[in-house]
């Protein structure tokens, strides 16, 4: 696997924390998250990580955490601005005791600027980036995208980029560096695209009045009989053409320029039958129809099940197998082993670090550490 050997220690948080976590770990990164002395009732993704219970209140944890980054190569923060800084765990500390640590900090606002200790969550951190504004209609309010944009797409994998990057460089320097890596930004910079076009024609009008974001016919979804959606992206003119074929409509009436009259009749037309019969006409034909899977379906359609695209976990609930597949170090789903109970791993991480039986002892009984079980000490 690509990213073996690599130590990553992931500090407890929400979302996009952990799935940045997720990604090193599916690639061969061992990921040792560190949690709060109390289980967190969020914690739904250390499938395949370790785990050690440390109370960073106590001099003696804190000591804990600076051995741990002392032999780990990537340090994944994501608590605000100066937490860990007010612990004597800040990056002018750590990276002095490890050159080669690649300290990455994962914040909605970045560790600097007038917003840096400001509270938020996806939707503000989308909307602050300027794209929130472009997922609207008919002069609706914005609707996020659930927590996709910020959290994961503009965090999590931006953050993961920036590690990946940081790793490479490393091999040419020998040393690791500190990574800023902002949510808000993250989400910008996922959207260049639009930004790139943003005055063009695809995006000249109002939002939802546009080409490609739902103000053409045949580029947007339909709802079926069977109460269930089509999505069309018929953006070319033969792909166009196909789309007629299927529905059984006229060229010469229905023309790509004919925006009304074309979203009054593909509605009623698209009505008239089942997603699966829509499925089956458009199946033959190049006009880039497509249904609108559930996420309970979706591994059992033959587009994801030819390619073996999602697995079912230790919970029989489907999940992604990791992506882009890879020739030589694929990546294998961390999600596919169980979640670790809290502070399972914390005896042998701590045996690892050459803490004597003794001393572990010791620390559970101070206060200092969580282990799930001490019965083998």
């Amino acid at each position: 696997m690509a990213l073996r050997g690599i130590k990553v220690i992931e500090m407890i948080g929400l979302a996009p924390g952990p799935f940045c976590g997720s990604i090193l770990a599916d690639f061969g990164a061992t990921v040792t998250v560190v949690q709060k002395l109390d289980p967190s009732p969020v914690d739904m993704m250390s499938n395949g990580k370790r785990t050690i219970s440390i109370n960073l209140k106590e001099k003696e944890g804190v000591k804990v955490l600076k051995k741990l980054c002392a032999t780990s190569d990537v340090l994944l923060d994501t608590y605000r601005p100066g937490v860990l800084e007010n612990l004597g765990l800040g990056p002018d500390v750590l990276l002095k005791e490890n050159t080669k640590l690649i300290y990455t900090r994962l914040t909605g606002y970045g560790q600097n600027g007038y917003f840096r200790n400001k509270a938020g969550h996806d939707i503000n951190y989308v909307a602050m980036s300027g794209v929130l504004s472009k997922l609207t209609r008919n002069g609706q309010p914005p609707q996020p995208p659930i927590n996709i944009l910020g959290d994961f797409a503009g965090g999590s994998v931006v953050c993961v980029l920036g590690i990946l990057l940081a790793l490479l460089d490393r091999t040419k320097t020998g040393k690791g560096q500190v990574i800023d890596a902002s949510m808000t930004e993250g989400a910008a910079y996922v959207a260049s695209w639009l930004f790139k076009s943003h005055n063009s024609n695809l995006f000249s009008g109002e939002p939802g009045t546009n080409l490609i974001d739902g103000g053409y016919p045949f580029y947007t979804s339909y709802k079926t009989k069977d109460n269930k959606f089509i999505a069309v992206g018929a953006l070319e003119q033969k792909f166009y053409s196909n789309l007629l074929k299927g529905l059984n409509l006229s060229e010469d009436i229905y023309t790509q320029g004919e925006v009304d009259i074309c979203k009054k009749r593909f509605k009623e037309v698209f009505l008239t039958k089942t997603q699966e019969e829509w499925c089956e006409i458009f199946d033959n034909l190049d006009a880039c129809v497509t249904p609108v899977l559930s996420m309970d379906e979706v591994d059992t359609h033959i587009c994801h099940s030819s390619r073996k695209s999602f697995y079912k976990d230790v919970n029989n609930s489907i999940q992604p197998e990791p992506a882009p597949k890879l020739s030589s170090t694929p990546g294998v789903a961390s999600g596919k082993q169980t979640l670790p109970k809290h502070g399972e791993h914390t005896i042998t991480i701590l045996r690892e670090l050459g803490y004597t039986n003794s001393k572990i002892q010791e620390l559970i009984k101070n206060n200092c550490i969580y282990a799930h079980t001490n019965s083998h000490l």
